[in-house]
């Protein structure tokens, strides 16, 4: 009788640890994220570009909150430089640190901002080059195959994209796993970062598509401790989108 060989399993892809003491007080516990039977399509591993999924609101078949769009995937790209090791808080700035090069183009070319300017505080980071930053986050999620976007016209006159997701099963998982950190049953000290950072980034811009309203308020406190553990990004975003409210009001 001949013996069957079985493959092994297929794991999940393996997050790069974060140096110690990455983010001064910053408690970092990794995990793998899990494999969705998605058939070849796999979550996307940036936070940017999970927020931009989340960002993008199934009812209404378009993007919401472009105006806040380009602060938090920024601000989403610097925290994952953090938990990889490549960037740390030095007294209230970002510092490039001696982590391996990130394998996401956007991130990668904000560590190279990074590196070429020197240290500065969070916010100087954050309330630079959205706009860029949001188109190279849309290129890669269409190069991807999650998203389409196609060139249009409002009005028939101010051209535009319209973008589609391919896989919305993909945008059901993300937003699953992030909002599970809310759970009073998990210990705020045990929830992953990465989908906790997406979590307090998206309730800290009012991101209803992925913390509605009433979450935020249930989940006040939790989302406050949550935030203790993200880090230093989190103050640092609420104060630019709060400068940007003052200036359009003012």
């Amino acid at each position: 009788m001949s013996r069957r060989t079985m493959a092994p399993p297929e794991r999940g892809p393996r997050l790069p640890a974060g140096p110690a003491g990455a983010g001064r007080g910053v408690g970092v516990r990794r995990t793998r994220d899990p494999v969705v039977a998605l058939g070849n399509t796999r979550l996307p591993e940036s936070l940017a570009a999970r927020l931009f999924i989340l960002a993008y609101d199934p009812a209404r078949g378009r993007l919401t909150a472009r105006s806040k769009l380009g602060k938090v995937l920024r601000a989403a790209v610097l925290v994952d430089l953090q938990l990889s090791g490549n960037v740390d808080d030095d007294s209230g700035r970002a510092r490039v640190t001696t982590g391996r090069a990130p394998a996401d183009p956007v991130a990668l070319g904000v560590l190279e901002e990074l590196r070429a300017v020197g240290p500065r505080r969070w916010r100087h980071w954050i309330d630079r080059r959205g706009g860029a930053t949001v188109r190279q986050v849309r290129d890669e999620l269409a190069r991807a195959h999650l998203i389409k976007v196609e060139p249009h016209r409002v009005l028939g006159i101010i051209p535009a994209d319209r973008i589609t997701l391919r896989h919305p099963l993909v945008r059901r998982d993300v937003l699953r796993t992030a909002q599970d950190t809310l759970r009073p049953s998990r210990l705020v000290s045990r929830v992953d970062l990465r989908d906790a950072s997406i979590v307090v980034l998206a309730a800290t811009a009012d991101l209803r598509t992925v913390v509605t309203k009433d979450q935020r308020t249930r989940h006040k406190d939790r989302l406050a401790q949550l935030a203790v553990r993200v880090g230093p990004v989190v103050p640092a975003l609420k104060k630019s989108l709060q400068q940007s409210q003052y200036s359009a009001a003012g």
